[in-house]
């Protein structure tokens, strides 16, 4: 009688054990088992055990091919849904088979799992599994569709609520209880302080440090010493949050008139604004995107913005410093250019506006749509597209894990009535006009960091730690990939064979880019080469990117005078007329302070169930080939760890955000 021996892990999430009834069947191509029950005791089925069981048959099954799970319930109690994390079988040849699960069970589901090498469709040969690839498809496309958010915007999914979200791509109950708890201690001690809703303005700027009793870091604290300062100012525009703005300027643009007379003393002696730009040591921000966008109305008034222009000189000494200013795109009498040789509170006052459009820009911009959303867009795509069998399914799971749920909740967290963003200068409408300006304007080389680097200019500038770390984890990402991909598709002739894989990229390409075909994307793949430069963008956008944009925010903007999202009072129109007062006016009053800040704290915040870079805590490859290119990829992760760390330790402001260390493996926050 052939036996079969079954290895059942149940997962090692909260609540993911059950006492319900496990049943499965095995399917093989020459027949099938009984359904039979495993295990008779409440205990079998426990959080993060492995239980072993063996089952007959009377008649050989042939090759196996399916394992059906099925959960029945245990007497009257309530639903109790259970984690299976996989299935391990072998069998009576002694062959060892791993069915990979990772998904919640509930009462009444018929839940069938694939096992052995990952396949691609045109490699299927047996009737069941090609229909099994089909109905999988089917019912996968039924569930995550396509949903337009606004127009000239990424497309999202299709659930409204939370609540709708299936169960295995919801964050785990102990991270829902961790963000819950870390939300409440912040609203508790800030109504303590009688800050929370305050529409009271800032006596001074001191008093903005009484913001939170003990959330604060080393850089933090720094930003609060040291925002004032020029040359940390240029440092932000490099190892800031928001490192892809500035570019080398050769020419300046001819609506931003800055004369060698007046930049002349900021300048090495003996050189000149012409000489230096040839040089390549002049860069240049500029944010002609926001220009004519309206602000939201405050208290039935306009607010304004500046979708400014700011002049930045590597000087002799290898800083980064800004030494011109104009605040609007269009120069007039009234839109004066700033000089470090203004006064005190003038020269303050530019940089916030500049560091305001900026904020505006990051969060929306480099941070929402072009990590969150287009995360988002690649989530859904692999999900519709692939089969869990298909080895770029196994590849790219991992790197969604809890996207689609944190941008759910996160649409309305941030965008909704009361909505932090909803509160910043420009609004939800200027800030969505301002994202559908910039999906019309990317290109796919924006988003592949070599490329990004050099359109910019910015190959030698030195200091600029998210460049250096940022290549060296593209490279690292880039060759892993090159690994797996050159395993599965040994030809050119096998990416374009490859049905499921031409399909989800023609979905990225009209979900997320919208058609655009001058922007650079594909829409179809010919070679092997094309599939690891778009699945390199796509890792790295998701872990590394989304890291150097998102897990810094508390410590350059929880002190909101460097960069806030509000500014009440226009940008200045004449020289010489601000003070402290003036400032003070000008900055968010204490409950939308508060409310910034409370914000950089959500989005920073470490929570116990991470997964980083590189770790796969999910077994879905069953070949050893695949399982050591993925041991390779962490020992050349670890390496790189090491190496950013001891040089962190030389720097007065380490740069930590592409440690991978402290990179998680998909966007969850």
């Amino acid at each position: 009688m052939p036996e079969f021996k079954l290895e059942v892990t149940t997962g090692d999430k909260q609540h993911a054990g059950t006492w319900d009834h496990i049943f499965v069947t095995l399917y093989g191509d020459e027949g099938q088992s009984e359904r039979t029950e495993l295990g008779k005791w409440d205990t079998d089925f426990v959080t993060g055990t492995t239980g072993t069981y063996t089952l007959r048959t009377s008649e050989s099954l042939g090759k196996l091919l399916l394992v059906k799970v099925e959960k029945d319930p245990y007497v009257v109690l309530l639903e109790d849904e259970w984690y299976c994390s996989k299935i391990v079988v072998t069998t009576p040849d002694e062959d060892v088979i791993l069915f990979p699960c990772y998904r919640w069970i509930s009462r009444g589901e018929v839940t069938e799992l694939r096992g052995g090498k990952a396949t691609k469709a045109c490699e299927e040969e047996y009737p069941l599994l090609i229909a099994h690839r089909k109905q999988e498809l089917i019912l996968k496309k039924s569930l995550y569709q396509w949903r337009i958010m606004d127009e000239g915007l990424p497309h999202i999914n299709n659930f409204n609520d939370l609540s709708e979200l299936p169960a295995e791509i919801r964050f785990s109950k102990s991270k829902s209880s961790e963000t819950q708890n870390t939300e409440l201690l912040i609203d508790v001690e800030l109504r303590l302080k009688g800050m929370h809703g305050s529409v009271g303005k800032w006596k001074s700027i001191e008093d903005m440090k009484s913001i939170f009793w003990s959330k604060k870091t080393t850089m933090s604290e720094y930003v609060t010493e040291h925002w004032r300062e020029d040359d940390f100012y240029g440092y932000q525009f490099l190892n800031g949050i928001n490192p892809n703005v500035i570019k080398r300027c050769s020419q300046l643009p001819p609506n931003f008139p800055v004369t060698e007379e007046m930049v002349k003393p900021f300048l090495d002696e003996d050189t000149t604004l012409q000489d230096e730009m040839e040089e390549g040591n002049i860069f240049l921000y500029d944010q002609w995107k926001m220009d004519g966008i309206p602000a939201r109305d405050y208290n039935g008034e306009p607010l304004q913005v500046a979708a400014g222009l700011c002049l930045f000189y590597l000087n002799p000494q290898k800083k980064l410093m800004p030494i011109a200013i104009q605040l609007h795109q269009h120069p007039s009498q009234e839109n004066p250019i700033f000089l470090p040789s203004d006064s005190e509170t003038d020269w303050l006052l530019a940089k916030m506006f500049i560091k305001n459009a900026d904020f505006m820009d990051h969060e929306a911009v480099h941070h929402l749509m072009k990590t969150h959303f287009l995360a988002e867009v690649y989530a859904i795509a692999t999900l519709r597209s692939f089969p869990a069998i298909h080895p770029l399914y196994k590849l790219l799971i991992p790197h969604f894990r809890y996207t689609l749920y944190i941008n759910t909740g996160g649409r309305e967290t941030l965008f909704g009535p009361g909505g932090v963003l909803r509160i910043s200068s420009l609004g939800y409408e200027g800030l969505t006009e301002l994202m559908r300006r910039a999906v019309s304007e990317m290109t796919y080389s924006s988003l592949c960091l070599p490329e990004n680097i050099t359109e910019r200019g910015l190959e030698s500038i030195p200091n600029f730690y998210y460049r250096d770390d940022g290549l060296k984890l593209w490279n690292i990402i880039n060759n892993f990939v090159e690994e797996m991909v050159d395993h599965y598709y040994p030809s050119d002739s096998d990416v374009r064979e490859d049905n499921e894989l031409q399909e989800w990229i023609s979905q990225i390409f009209i979900h997320g880019f919208l058609g655009n075909m001058a922007s650079g994307f594909p829409a179809y793949f010919d070679t092997t080469e094309e599939v690891v430069k778009f699945i390199t963008m796509v890792i790295f956008t998701v872990t590394a990117q989304h890291a150097a944009v998102n897990n810094g925010q508390f410590d350059y903007n929880s002190w909101v005078p460097n960069g806030s999202l509000l500014l009440h009072k226009p940008p200045p129109t004449t020289k010489g007329e601000t003070s402290m007062e003036t400032i003070l006016e000008t900055l968010p009053n204490v409950g939308e302070t508060v409310n910034f800040a409370a914000m950089t704290l959500m989005l920073s915040e470490k929570y116990s169930d991470v997964v980083l870079l590189g770790a796969y805590p999910e077994e879905r490859f069953d070949e050893h080939e695949p399982k050591q290119m993925i041991k390779d990829f962490q020992a050349e992760l670890s390496n790189l760890s090491e190496e950013i760390t001891t040089r962190n330790l030389m720097l007065e402001v380490p740069y930590t955000y592409l440690d991978p260390t402290q990179i998680e493996n998909s966007i969850t926050i």
